[in-house]
């Protein structure tokens, strides 16, 4: 992967998808997602594990019920296709992201110390998983979205002590399972660089173990301008000598509602994750060409970072299409996080397909500098 530009999807959702009725399509005709997306320069999948998303009935959280016989499906599917993928480790039972960390049930009740034990023996156990299969990633990510740290409350910023034990536990069990996969730490709000220079600083400074790659999760809707992401991460590859991958982007390409897709009444939606107020504060319409515009010009930026440090993307769930029964989180779920619900998809004018599974020119943009990559795995450009 030293050399490699990295054109990835997160397809978490994929076999849910599937199994409620999706299905793909390009240029009218019918296939594999994952097919159709390596023609277009997919060459890795991101996949996101939960411990246990289930109740203590057996009921499923939804969106995806990414446990490790999911995950794993998913990324042997993959590896038949000849891609690689990342497993990106959530340590909770269902999303963790900067509003939530929830520690998983299992770990419920437990100290910074037993913490620390937990996410690397659980980290070793689950790569013990995958080598057995054969299926090792080429790529982990300890933890998602750190930002606010990992395992509220031990671990909420500003204790990074303990973010910092509870990270560490889990880059040495990578290390001790594979030394050769890169580890990558992941935060969110791309566009915030006092955010990456405090956390990062922060970090290292608590004796932090190193790792490869620094992710950042970039939505133009929620993260700033596409010049504020340009600045931070120009800024912080030369800081910190890392090089960086946008682990999660998407742009809109539409705002109508597909409500209807999914068969939801209106008790049970929370709305797009593009409302009107926030596609108000981007510099793109939320429109086909908007959306390949939009990729065209975070892929150059990407390119354009220094000392060839910017090593490619991941686009999240661009094949997450409305169907009946694949929605952010069921009713156990909101139970489990504490929040009301459930809601329906509310990510699918996000994907890379049309609401009937249709590819959209977006994925014409990136085929074009997956092509053009040179032999140092940098595209030349457009």
């Amino acid at each position: 992967m030293k050399n490699q530009w990295i054109t990835g999807m997160d397809l978490s959702t994929l076999l849910e998808v599937e199994r409620c009725g999706g299905k793909f399509y390009d240029g009218g005709a019918r296939r594999d997602a994952m097919d159709i997306l390596k023609d277009y320069g997919m060459n890795m999948v991101r996949l996101r594990l939960w411990n246990d998303p289930f109740d203590e009935n057996g009921n499923s959280y939804g969106a995806g019920g990414n446990d490790i016989e999911t995950t794993l499906a998913l990324a042997k599917r993959a590896k038949e296709k000849g891609i690689g993928w990342l497993l990106d480790f959530h340590y909770s039972d269902f999303w963790a992201d900067p509003g939530k960390q929830i520690p998983p049930k299992a770990w419920k009740g437990m100290n910074a110390e037993e913490l620390t034990v937990a996410v690397h023996d659980y980290t070793a156990q689950v790569l013990q998983r995958c080598a057995a299969e054969d299926i090792l990633p080429q790529m982990v990510a300890v933890g998602n979205e750190l930002s606010n740290g990992l395992l509220w409350p031990c671990g909420k910023t500003p204790d990074f002590k303990n973010i910092v034990k509870f990270i560490n536990a889990g880059i040495r069990a990578v290390h001790e399972a594979a030394p050769e996969i890169p580890v990558m730490l992941h935060l969110d709000n791309g566009g915030n660089n006092a955010l990456y220079r405090g956390w990062f600083d922060a970090y290292f400074a608590e004796g932090g173990e190193d790792f490869t790659y620094i992710g950042l999760s970039y939505y133009p809707f929620w993260h700033g301008t596409l010049e504020m992401l340009r600045e931070n991460i120009n800024d912080i590859a030369q800081r910190y000598g890392k090089d960086l991958i946008i682990a999660e982007v998407s742009m809109g390409y539409t705002m109508e509602d597909y409500q209807v897709y999914e068969k939801l009444d209106d008790s049970q939606r929370k709305g797009m994750a593009t409302r009107k107020e926030l596609v108000e504060k981007i510099a793109y319409p939320m429109t086909r060409q908007g959306q390949a515009d939009f990729m065209r010009d975070v892929l150059q930026v990407i390119r354009e970072v220094p000392q060839g440090h910017g090593r490619g993307f991941f686009y999240w769930e661009p094949a997450w299409i409305p169907v009946p029964g694949s929605g952010w989180a069921t009713e156990e779920a909101c139970a489990y996080m504490g929040e009301q619900g459930p809601g329906g998809n509310e990510w699918a004018n996000q994907a890379l397909f049309d609401y009937d599974g249709n590819a959209l020119p977006a994925l014409d943009v990136i085929r074009s500098f997956a092509q053009n990559a040179g032999n140092d795995g940098q595209p030349a450009g457009m």
